[in-house]
């Protein structure tokens, strides 16, 4: 490990930034190296621009990809060398604003009754019926579950931020019943080995696997379920307010993309909807 590499580390670890923000981080300073065969700290700001014509006009990365890249950048130089400015003007493309295919009740209850393994299942249920990430639906401890108030601590979130969630008298239920089955000790939804928890990737695929079998071809992965559960609540009337602190957004203005998907949305009240009963009705 070089001593610039070990230096960044310790630096993004003093701050608390997610193991994840930290590997993409070290990749992208990894990757603006090898471009130039040199260190970062021999690099003149015209290297950099360079660099970032490179990945926006050669490599054609997506916006949001641009962008990481050059907040692991800025951070290196500014954080890291403790440079007094960026002297780099970086024109990053334009994120296109799209509305996803958006999943029906119907389309989310076929593809849940058409996961086979049980854990997976209930698993992907949670992260629906609570609005989850994937990151923070296999993070999830037996003791995050707060059934005599029919809580969910959500630890470390996006951001570095715990939440409570609401569960459903319905999907408290199922997560009863699935305690009883499996008896996880520590992680709710463990991997092969009971010390580790499930990992992201496998429940990606067993999440594609069963919308295949349902035969959903709308475009998106396991977030789909996310704003799912955002729309479907927005749908029953749930104030964005509420919605906001539910997804753990920090600002209004993220949740206030699901108003703009629903153009008959209406605010109707402070009930949270029992998503999971409503899936059960369907099937």
């Amino acid at each position: 490990m070089t001593p610039l590499r070990h230096k960044m580390i310790e630096s993004m670890r003093r701050r608390g930034f997610s193991v994840r923000t930290q590997e993409s981080y070290l990749r992208a300073v990894a990757d603006l190296a090898r471009y130039h065969d040199r260190s970062p700290q021999a690099l003149e700001p015209d290297d950099v621009d360079a660099y970032f014509r490179h990945l926006v006009l050669e490599r054609g990365l997506a916006p949001a990809s641009c962008r990481l890249h050059l907040n692991a950048v800025r951070y290196l130089y500014l954080k890291v060398l403790e440079h007094e400015r960026f002297d780099v003007e970086v024109a990053i493309p334009k994120v296109k604003q799209r509305v996803p295919a958006l999943l029906t009740h119907e389309e989310v209850a076929r593809i849940l009754g058409l996961c086979l393994n049980a854990k997976h299942r209930m698993a992907l249920m949670t992260t629906y019926g609570c609005g989850l990430r994937v990151s923070e639906t296999v993070r999830l401890r037996v003791g995050d579950i707060d059934g005599e108030r029919a809580l969910a601590r959500i630890v470390l979130g996006k951001g570095g931020k715990d939440r409570m969630v609401m569960l459903s008298p319905s999907l408290l239920g199922q997560l009863r019943a699935y305690w009883r089955d499996f008896h996880p000790t520590c992680w709710l939804f463990p991997g092969r080995h009971p010390r580790l928890a499930l990992g992201i990737s496998s429940l990606q695929k067993a999440f594609t696997r069963a919308k295949a079998r349902a035969g959903v071809e709308k475009v998106g992965g396991l977030h789909a379920l996310r704003h799912a559960y955002a729309t479907h609540q927005l749908e029953q009337g749930l104030p964005v307010h509420m919605l906001q602190r539910l997804l753990g957004h920090g600002s209004v203005n993220t949740t206030m993309r699901y108003v703009h998907w629903l153009p008959s949305y209406r605010e109707g009240g402070n009930r949270h909807g029992d998503l999971v009963a409503s899936l059960e009705a369907r099937r």
